[in-house]
């Protein structure tokens, strides 16, 4: 039965945060904004946006056997960016990670010196990494792939901004046949421009998660106050055999900051969730970044969070 208030979905580890720059066995300033998934051999794979002291960002893996957790991370960054490159000129950020078959897809932003734009890397094992393409040319970001095809075709969300309209930033939805060439772009879900929480942009969070009522999303909204940007997360359910078409997106957040490790931190009131892993138990595990300085985990029910958007339509 779907709880009565949003903020009932989702319970805070009790060992917040799991991550932080102590727990690094190298010199860094933050750790944030996993991409999640399970590994070869079922444990649990991070794989965190690391800011150093230069103020650039790579990725570093991060590993448990139960995902809460005991982590052993490597003691070198796993993924640097290619720095002489134009496209990762200024780092490596916010990966999310989606499993097809034995190859994990990482879609990620790399940074370029003329903004943010989305990358395509693969691994079989996070140990050897390969480049496969640029997916689309700046500014964009906040992208990931869902783990099938449609009509043999890939899909990613992405986020491009339209400075012509005001910095509009909307999540879109695109396909390609080969994971390189990107077309039949269109807009899948707008920012509301009114009082609601999600008024100046939406981005997607985790990969789309598949339910047997639709494919779940969750996505940060922003919403700018006197004190700044205030980032908080939405779901909404697509449709399982056209995800261009939203069956139903709930009109309240869902998480939001509330504990002090994320409120305070680099970029305070910020909750970015960018994994998640579903338990054969129905549990959720939701891996996030809290405050750009550290690594946190909620876990919630799948069928709790579906039933939740359809009641909550906007």
């Amino acid at each position: 039965m779907t709880p009565a208030l949003s903020q009932q979905l989702f319970t805070r580890h009790q060992a917040n945060p799991i991550l932080t720059a102590h727990h690094w066995p190298y010199t860094v300033n933050s750790v944030f904004n996993p991409g999640a998934t399970l590994g070869p051999e079922g444990e649990t794979i991070l794989l965190v946006r690391v800011e150093d002291r230069s103020g650039l960002s790579h990725l570093t893996v991060a590993r448990s056997s139960d995902g809460l957790g005991n982590w052993e991370i490597d003691t070198k960054p796993s993924l640097e960016p290619e720095t002489s490159t134009y496209a990762e000129r200024w780092g490596i950020e916010d990966p999310r990670i989606t499993r097809i078959g034995d190859d994990y897809l990482i879609a990620h932003t790399s940074v370029s010196r003329s903004g943010p734009l989305v990358c395509l890397v693969e691994t079989t094992d996070f140990v050897d990494f390969r480049r496969i393409s640029v997916v689309s040319p700046p500014e964009n970001k906040d992208a990931a792939l869902f783990p099938v095809k449609f009509d043999d075709r890939y899909a990613i969300i992405h986020r491009p901004v339209y400075t012509s309209d005001g910095g509009a930033a909307h999540m879109w939805i695109s396909f390609s046949p080969d994971l390189r060439h990107w077309g039949d772009h269109r807009i899948l879900m707008e920012r509301r421009r009114t009082g609601y929480w999600d008024r100046e942009k939406v981005g997607l969070g985790p990969p789309p998660l598949k339910t047997d009522r639709g494919w779940l999303i969750m996505f940060h909204g922003v919403r700018d106050t006197a004190a700044g940007s205030l980032y908080r997360a939405g779901l909404a359910i697509l449709d399982l055999e056209d995800p261009t078409e939203v069956l139903a997106r709930a009109d309240e957040w869902v998480f939001g900051p509330e504990m002090e490790y994320e409120r305070t931190g680099d970029v305070p009131g910020v909750v970015f969730p960018t994994g998640w892993v579903a338990d054969e138990d129905g549990t959720l595990r939701l891996y996030y970044g809290a405050a750009d300085t550290c690594v946190a985990l909620a876990t919630a029910r799948v069928d709790d969070l579906v039933d939740f958007v359809f009641s909550h339509q906007a």
